[in-house]
């Protein structure tokens, strides 16, 4: 499993068996899983309620409208039933169980009520002791209750509710965890449930890769583990029938279980071109790495975007023309050839929709190489947003971009300064494979991303105005000494 997860039950597990009780009344926090679907919130739910030696109760709010269905209904009603919440403490048998709220992004609201405001009651620990249930009529102390939510975004989730719960983020998987959750777990399972012997058949490390990266393409295991089990299956019929069972599975055996693959991923360029730079770029199902095309035409000064961009996507490719245009004269560009040609920035894959900022810098990259016909190294890839000045921005998932540009055998990587403390998060597996820049500003990216650095006149990361009587640059250093002191 994800190690974050393993830790966090191994440690709940050691609290709940130490032998010095600190407090025997502490009112828990109300948690919330937030993370893709398929990588374990419910199960690390109730590995949490096993290791507390607690009942587990899980109610699904998936589309639930009703606010009787938190609160109850008046016995005055045919049909009257407690809520939720009571009917789950009556089946725990236990005034502190762990309850879990799946789905408490999915609620709806109608004009039955709001559910999510009878959970602000439920989900407050000052207010949750004296909870009124309709049908009760009488007060309910849920204060001892460790509730647990799961979502799969923070963005449906009313504020004042998220504002009652710890978020606990949980990433997808990477594909060393996969291979590992695979061995250990998935494998095993399918061959005990298609009633296969406990060793046969043998499934290597390169089939497991295989099926990952090639029948797969998720955040969590669960197509995964359906993979696993069709393969399993069909073993099973084949002895059924008669046949033996292989001793273990090749690769050459899934194109035959599983038919052909399904998916690609990109890989690093073969050669370095000009005008094509690699970006990396954040999905729901991962990290993948997206190749930007710049190529100049003869026209009037048109700016021409494909790819199926969003909005704000091409608002980061004219922040990168803009760039460019403001510093041609450092570098050696004719400051007129914006009315001269035409920019066609493209995107491949064109049929899949692509957005936010965080191509800024590889979209400058590939214009600048585009205008002076420097290629860009192949093997180089690089993520942020890019300002008007040059400016490099942090950026969001770049766990899962640094674990795309590890599959697609890049060498260097270049992400913005301000996320370096995310590389905490990033194995060190990874970390050691790649070269890792981390980069303040665009005139720094000019100088590793292209075959041979570019001679940039007057650098822009060396010296920078500041609000002084006479108006004259300061170099940054000594402006960082300053604010230091």
């Amino acid at each position: 499993m994800n190690w974050k997860i393993t830790v966090l039950s191994f440690a709940i597990g050691m609290v709940s068996r130490n032998i010095v009780l600190l407090k025997s009344d502490m009112k828990g926090p109300i948690l919330c899983f937030v993370g893709p679907p398929g990588v374990g919130k419910t199960s690390l739910g109730q590995s949490i309620a096993r290791s507390m030696q607690r009942e587990f109760i899980r109610i699904s709010l998936g589309s639930v409208r009703d606010e009787a269905e938190i609160r109850g209904h008046r016995r005055t009603y045919v049909g009257a039933l407690p809520g939720r919440i009571i009917q789950g403490i009556r089946r725990a048998s236990s005034n502190n169980p762990v309850f879990m709220l799946d789905e408490v992004d999915k609620l709806g609201m109608d004009f039955r009520g709001d559910p999510s405001a009878a959970l602000l009651e439920v989900l407050d620990p000052a207010q949750n002791f004296s909870f009124s249930d309709h049908y009760l009529e009488i007060p309910f102390d849920l204060s001892k209750v460790l509730f647990i939510c799961t979502a799969n975004m923070l963005e449906p989730i009313p504020p004042a509710l998220l504002d009652r719960m710890e978020v606990i983020s949980l990433p997808g998987y990477t594909e060393m965890e996969k291979l590992e959750i695979a061995k250990r777990y998935l494998v095993p399972r399918q061959r005990n449930e298609n009633g296969l012997p406990e060793d046969k058949p043998d499934v290597p490390e390169e089939t497991i890769k295989l099926i990952i990266g090639s029948y797969t393409r998720e955040a969590g295991v669960r197509n995964l583990e359906r993979e696993i089990g069709t393969v399993n299956r069909k073993i099973a019929r084949r002895f059924a029938e008669g046949q033996e069972i292989p001793d273990t599975i090749t690769t050459e055996q899934i194109h035959e279980f599983l038919g052909p693959p399904r998916y690609r991923h990109h890989l690093a360029e073969e050669e370095d071109e000009v005008g094509v730079a690699t970006a990396l770029a954040y999905t729901p199902v991962g990290g993948e790495t997206m190749p930007i095309e710049v190529s100049l035409i003869p026209g009037k000064g048109d700016l021409i975007l494909t790819g199926s961009l969003g909005d704000v996507m091409k608002e980061s490719a004219r922040a990168a023309l803009t760039y460019a245009r403001s510093r041609s004269k450092a570098l050696g560009l004719d400051e007129s050839f914006y009315t001269k040609y035409d920019l066609h920035i493209h995107v491949p894959a064109g049929a899949t929709p692509k957005d936010g900022p965080s191509a800024g810098i590889t979209i400058a990259t590939a214009v600048i190489s585009a205008l002076t016909g420097v290629p860009v190294r192949k093997d180089v890839g690089m993520t942020g947003e890019i300002t008007l000045r040059g400016h490099v921005l942090p950026i969001g998932g770049l766990r899962d971009k640094l674990v795309a540009a590890h599959r697609a055998n890049l060498r260097r990587v270049m992400i913005p300064k301000d996320n370096e403390s995310d590389l905490a998060d990033v194995p060190d597996t990874i970390k050691h494979d790649l070269e890792i820049r981390p980069v303040e500003h665009m005139d720094e990216v000019l100088q590793l991303a292209y075959v041979r650095p570019l001679k940039v006149e007057q650098p822009q990361i060396t010296a920078t105005t500041d609000d002084h009587p006479d108006g004259a640059a300061k170099p940054a250093a000594a402006r960082r000494k300053r604010a230091a002191k």
